[in-house]
């Protein structure tokens, strides 16, 4: 682990407990985006290679969370990709949502020609969406596996069971705040479209993100997004692009979309099983001291599935405190958001408590 911890330089300087709003650049993905930096500085572009580290990359997310590569679109971050699939939806249709989900699920939803219900976020969520659907009979569920302002999850088995009973229904995920905190098989997920941006719990950097769609629900998207890299070549007419391709207009950035395939390969080097469940033994173990000291509602103590990351409560004077103490952590919906990733460590965790 302190070999790990030594990639991260941040993490000598304070207790990094942020990672639910930016994860950390590590030492040699840092190397390696100076070393392409100083390539294209020194002898230019080379797109014919570029196109190859693009391909790489897809097939390293692909690989990484057990999908076929053409099932795999690369996009500069989550929010623009979902606005993509929305404008690729049939307008009119009923999308069920949750209550104070990320805004950049919610908004776009609400922005446009759909008929929306909602379900509420509490810790009887799994029961609310049942009752939501029985209600209203959505066309499509649009939800943050993981939700972004205290860490609830819904669990694989819970969508499977949506999913059995529902099967018309899409199931669109936004997986920014779940992807990366455990292993996830897209092919095996009851989700039929699951997106994220990389630059959280996947230590990615900023401006590059994915969407996974299975073939299944490709028939229910249409999409209009179209552009030279769309195509096959410069004379291939825009209509024979291939339905992956047409979330990615444009050239797409080499280093950006580099450094995810760089930092999935080096998850995976490290160990992302062992990295996994180190983190949520530390989670758990989180959980319960936050629960006795009275900085979590108890009801939260009941969930089976948890991300690895807590809203505390605590006001401006608590946050100024942890910030001027080099404890890094986050205000997020009226309370205090602290995260626990695999370079995190029961000393992180110790230190948090012993100032609370």
């Amino acid at each position: 682990m302190n070999a790990i911890r030594n990639e991260f330089p941040a993490l000598a300087e304070k207790t990094y407990l942020n990672t639910p709003a930016s994860g950390l650049l590590s030492t040699s993905l840092a190397t390696w985006r100076s070393e392409q930096e100083e390539a294209f500085l020194a002898h230019g572009s080379d797109y014919g290679q570029a196109i190859k580290l693009i391909e790489s990359v897809r097939d390293r997310i692909a690989g990484f969370f057990n999908t076929p590569s053409d099932t795999v679109a690369l996009v500069p971050n989550f929010s623009l990709g979902f606005n993509m699939l929305l404008d690729s939806l049939p307008q009119g249709q009923e999308i069920l949502l949750l209550e104070n989900d990320y805004p950049s699920v919610n908004w776009p939803v609400e922005h446009r020609d759909f008929d929306v219900c909602y379900a509420k976020v509490d810790t009887n969520l799994e029961k609310n969406i049942e009752t939501a659907i029985a209600e209203h009979r959505p066309d499509i569920f649009i939800f943050s596996q993981t939700q972004w302002l205290n860490g609830l999850q819904i669990s694989e088995d819970f969508l499977h069971q949506v999913k059995a009973y529902h099967p018309q229904m899409l199931l669109i995920a936004d997986g920014t705040q779940y992807l990366g905190t455990a292993t996830f098989s897209f092919q095996n997920s009851a989700v039929d479209v699951m997106g994220g941006s990389a630059y959280k719990w996947l230590l990615s950097g900023y401006g590059n993100g994915f969407f996974m769609i299975k073939e299944a629900a490709q028939k229910h998207i249409f999409p209009k997004t179209v552009g030279f890299n769309s195509s096959e070549g410069f004379g291939s007419p825009p209509g024979a692009s291939r339905f992956m391709k047409h979330w990615e207009p444009g050239h797409l950035a080499p280093i950006p979309f580099g450094s995810m395939g760089q930092s999935l390969k080096l998850i995976e080097q490290w160990g992302k099983a062992e990295l996994y469940s180190a983190s949520k033994k530390l989670a758990h173990k989180a959980l319960l001291a936050f629960i006795e000291k009275g900085r979590l509602a108890e009801a939260f103590a009941d969930r089976k599935q948890h991300a690895p990351f807590f809203n505390l409560k605590g006001d401006q004077a608590l946050f100024n405190r942890l910030k001027s103490a080099g404890i890094v952590v986050s205000q997020r919906g009226g309370g205090i958001r602290v995260g626990f990733h695999f370079y995190n460590t029961e000393d992180d965790l110790q230190q948090l408590l012993d100032f609370l």
